[in-house]
């Protein structure tokens, strides 16, 4: 059974990664209606990678770093730990502060963005980042997880 900070995490992260999955799609045409909608979304995003970051945190702190991870190393999937879940964790806390900046961009541009493509064309990028970074770290999650049941089935845990 999944852990209900785990469950909480990965559903406000994924909240949060769709949100600029849908910034992104609004800034490609943009039109007034779509900045506002853009903006409420970015907001969205901002708030929820920052709980998943928080609610992710106290898992590492209370179950993870107690009970997963010396599973994990003490198989013979430790390389999960070592490299993927290392990887995992640099890459997670950057997505909250790539998050902060685009918002931040699309509140300073706001009606700019109709004839600014340069200030359009990075949020874009930013936005479609965020997607591709956060989804990737999500498949991160999946290998941690899958190791961790590997583990267990291995009689390490």
């Amino acid at each position: 059974m999944m852990n209900p900070q785990v469950l909480l995490h990965v559903t406000l992260a994924e909240i949060g990664l769709f949100a600029f999955l849908w910034v992104f799609v609004e800034l490609l045409n943009p039109t007034g209606t779509r900045i506002n909608r853009a903006k409420i979304a970015s907001l969205l995003g901002v708030v929820c990678l920052l709980l998943a970051w928080v609610v992710g945190g106290h898992y590492y702190v209370d179950v993870y770093g107690l009970e997963v991870k010396p599973a994990i190393k003490a198989s013979d999937a430790a390389w999960v730990h070592g490299i993927v879940m290392e990887v995992k964790e640099h890459v997670f806390l950057f997505l909250p502060i790539l998050s902060a900046l685009a918002a931040l961009l699309l509140y300073k541009y706001d009606k700019e963005l109709l004839s600014q493509n340069d200030a359009r064309v990075t949020i874009v990028v930013i936005a479609g980042l965020i997607f591709l970074l956060g989804f990737s770290i999500a498949g991160m999650g999946a290998m941690i997880a899958g190791a961790y049941r590997f583990a267990l089935m291995a009689g390490v845990a």
